[in-house]
């Protein structure tokens, strides 16, 4: 018998194994490995590389990983090689217990580009567990006119081990009344029955112990035993048999602990001891025993312990019922489990890139698993993301989920985004889980500093000191970092006059603008040129701005009086006919001011004179006039000082003397004589002509210099304008000042003037002066310089 049970578990061994290959050949898209429990760690299991055909490193550039439901701890990855290495022992009883085949499922997770391969670690079993007996002394009662044949199913022992390792055959120590009959109870499992050989005799041998032996199929064989005590009793004929052979029954595995699963009824035909029954687990595992628990009197069984279809999914118990006499009779009761939905969807994490540069295209942010341990519409899940958000979620395959990048991002209207990914299942009520992803955005140098004006437009006064701050100018950079480290420079001007590096420097790291020397207005009223800032990104943006200076004009030039020139070398005298009337035009004081605005306004004023009553100056143009009418008792030649003032803070002035000289007519030589006698006729001929010269000569030279001055004035005011310069003011001038931005012109009859000799002598002779132009154009000349 022995012999035989050797043959059929050696067939079995080999089966397994052709069974194990074949799977492993056949399965094209799933890699299957074979590791025995107990294995050391350590333990090179395979080449994953090699078997997905993939190059030396190239799982380590792809960013391998193993991804499982069950513990991965079991199994570790070399990226450089490919290798799966077994990194802890593996017990497989504590793994899958009953269950054979027993299978680890795990993934290989390829980020980039993103794949998943498929595979399952089979666990071999090894003989490392005896046969168990829960109970160490079998307890059997027996009448003694039992006929011989009859059986008596005794407790079976326990194996943890699997397969050919599992409980194979069960012996028990001679004796010549009883021996050990193997019953097969299906699904790889068997019972011990004791058979009767030969008839009892309870007062030959009222009590007596045999032992029994279980043996797996190991090798070598690993055995468990204990004790079968017999106690021959008096007759007992019928047997318990229950209502029902099977019972199948549903619990929901959220049934509250002490809640009544089932209750089993058997019936005894006998009487007195004999007829009373008692219910008792019969073969019940640890796991039966720590969940469920029997009335021993009614054959009520309760919930001892939760339920969890995650776990176990149905339970199958035997229950023994027993009399007085020692008969038995037994029914199965089928505890399903019914699913639910108890548990929430988990999200599992595998990959995450943060952060995601702006301008990066479609991208992958994050790799993830959705994973519920509920079954059917409880284990369905749906996952979802805010609609507003630049992302977007693509199922693959296992379950599994990547977020990529819809659209290019910017940093400058979201630095980071906080992404909620909402997991719901299809269960009855629906459960949610939610989990958040921050994505920080990285800054690209995508935007030019950009100044807070177009234009500056900067004031300085004249004769201002050297690196003097006029101004300031700034722009701003919506990058950050390096990429929004701003520097300012002054930028090449195409005016070839404009010396620019000598007139303004800026501050490279705050715009700062510095006047490098004092300015003058006269020479230079406005300027403008372009400053550039430029970030330090890479490549690197810059703009630019246009910045126009205007000179502020400042009182530093006095009045310069044009006419009557103050440096001639012969001193001027106004001629002033004795019959002229009051208001008589003597003469017209020109005077300029190189200043500008309210600086250049001037007036005029008579500080002192010969007669004060006869002469008044109009203090808006210079004019020199008669206020009465002139007597005899006048003087024949008079003097006046006259003030020329600007209207600057504080104001400038010069002063001008003129001579007058009082004569009966321009008619009559007044002149002093020479003592050469002479003829006064041909006296007066000459006197005409050479008078008619005199005033030809001056009128013309006096035009031509007036024109030259208008020129000048003009051209100055044309360039200034060009620049940007300041204009007159416009309106009404008040009454005292001469508006100097127009020349002013004598009477027709005035614009010359005569000079008579110095001397005591009267001559007929007369000295014109020079044009005044020309003295006016070098005595400026020799200012400016």
């Amino acid at each position: 018998m022995e012999g035989r049970l050797d043959r059929a578990v050696q067939k079995r061994q080999v089966l397994f194994l052709c069974v194990f290959l074949g799977a492993s050949w056949a399965g094209s898209e799933q890699l299957q490995y074979f590791v025995a429990e107990e294995t050391e760690r350590g333990t090179f299991l395979a080449n994953l590389a090699k078997d997905l055909g993939l190059g030396l490193g190239e799982l380590s550039s792809r960013g391998a990983r193993i991804v499982s439901d069950q513990n991965t701890r079991f199994l570790l990855l070399s990226p450089l090689t490919g290798d799966l290495i077994l990194n802890e022992k593996l017990d497989r009883e504590e793994l899958c217990g009953p269950t054979e085949p027993c299978v680890l499922t795990f993934q290989l997770l390829l980020e980039n580009p993103f794949q998943i391969h498929r595979a399952a670690l089979h666990i071999g079993d090894i003989n490392d567990n005896s046969p168990v007996f829960l109970d160490k002394e079998i307890p059997l009662k027996i009448s003694e006119i039992t006929t011989p044949g009859t059986t008596f199913l005794l407790e079976r022992a326990q194996d943890s081990d699997v397969g050919m390792n599992s409980l194979s055959n069960y012996t028990i120590s001679p004796n010549q009344y009883f021996s050990i009959h193997v019953h097969d109870g299906g699904e790889g499992t068997i019972f011990p029955e004791l058979v009767l050989d030969q008839t009892l005799d309870r007062e030959e041998l009222a009590e007596f112990t045999l032992t029994l032996t279980a043996l797996d199929g190991g090798s070598p064989p690993r055995s468990g035993t204990a004790l079968v005590r017999i106690l021959v009793l008096d007759i007992n004929d019928n047997s318990p048999e229950f209502v029902q052979s099977l019972y199948k029954v549903q619990s929901y595995e959220n049934t509250p602990v002490g809640s009544l699963v089932v209750a089993v009824s058997a019936r005894d035909l006998d009487t007195g001891s004999y007829g009373q029954i008692v219910y008792a687990f019969f073969y019940a595992t640890e796991r039966i025993l720590q969940t469920f628990q029997i009335n021993s009197t009614t054959g009520k069984i309760y919930l001892k312990g939760e339920l969890n279809y995650e776990a176990i999914q149905s339970y199958s118990i035997t229950i023994q019922a027993k009399d007085g006499g020692g008969l038995s009779g037994k029914c199965t009761v089928v505890v399903e489990v019914v699913d639910v939905n108890d548990n929430p969807p988990e999200l599992l994490l595998s990959s995450l890139t943060n952060p995601i540069a702006e301008n990066s295209p479609e991208t992958v942010v994050a790799v993830f698993r959705i994973r519920d341990r509920d079954s059917g519409n409880n284990g369905k899940t749906i996952c979802s993301i805010p609609h507003d958000l630049p992302f977007v979620l693509k199922p693959s395959v296992e379950n599994f989920y990547t977020l990529v990048t819809e659209m290019p991002l910017d940093r400058e209207s979201h630095t980071e985004y906080n992404i909620t990914i909402t997991v719901t299942d299809l269960g009855t009520p629906r459960l949610t889980t939610q989990h958040t992803i921050t994505v920080q955005v990285s800054d690209v140098n995508d935007n030019a500093p950009a100044f807070t004006q177009t234009s500056y437009t900067l004031f300085v006064q004249e004769n201002n000191s050297p690196a003097l701050h006029i101004g300031t100018i700034s722009a701003t950079d919506s990058d950050s970092g390096s990429n929004a480290h701003i520097t300012y420079s002054l930028l090449p001007t195409h005016d070839p006059q404009l010396a620019l590096s000598s007139l303004i420097s800026i501050n490279a790291d705050n715009g700062q603008l510095f006047a490098l020397r004092a300015l003058d207005y006269e020479a230079l009223q406005t300027f403008e040129f372009r400053v550039g800032a430029t970030d330090q990104g890479s490549p690197a943006l810059s703009s630019q701005a246009l910045v126009r200076v205007l000179v502020l004009d400042a009182n530093d030039n006095a009045p310069f009086v044009l006419y009557p020139l103050q440096n001639a070398s012969a001193p001027c005298t106004e001629l002033l006919p004795r019959a002229a009337e009051p208001g008589y035009l003597v003469t017209k004081v020109v005077a300029v001011d190189r200043d500008s605005g309210q600086n250049a306004w001037l007036s005029f004023q008579l500080l002192k004179a010969t007669e004060p009553g006869l002469f008044t100056v109009w203090a808006h143009n210079g004019e020199v006039r008669t206020s009465r009418l002139l007597s005899e008792r006048d003087a024949p030649k008079h003097r006046l000082l006259l003030l020329v003032k600007d209207n600057g803070d504080p104001p400038r002035s010069a002063s001008v003397t003129l001579q007058v000289l009082v004569v009966d007519g321009f008619s009559q030589p007044y002149l002093p004589l020479p003592e050469v006698a002479r003829d006064p006729a041909h006296d007066e001929d000459a006197l005409t002509l050479y008078l008619v010269i005199a005033l030809a000569s001056v009128s013309s030279l006096f035009l031509l210099s007036v024109l030259l001055f208008v020129g000048v004035r003009l051209c100055r005011r044309a360039r200034a304008a060009s620049l940007g310069g300041c204009s007159v003011p416009e309106g009404h001038f008040p009454g005292h000042l001469v508006d100097v931005s127009r020349s002013g012109t004598l009477s027709q009859s005035y614009q010359y003037e005569v000079c008579l000799t110095g001397g005591s002598g009267i001559s007929s002779e007369f000295n014109f002066l020079k044009p005044i132009a020309p003295n006016f154009l070098r005595s400026t000349g020799r200012e400016a310089e």
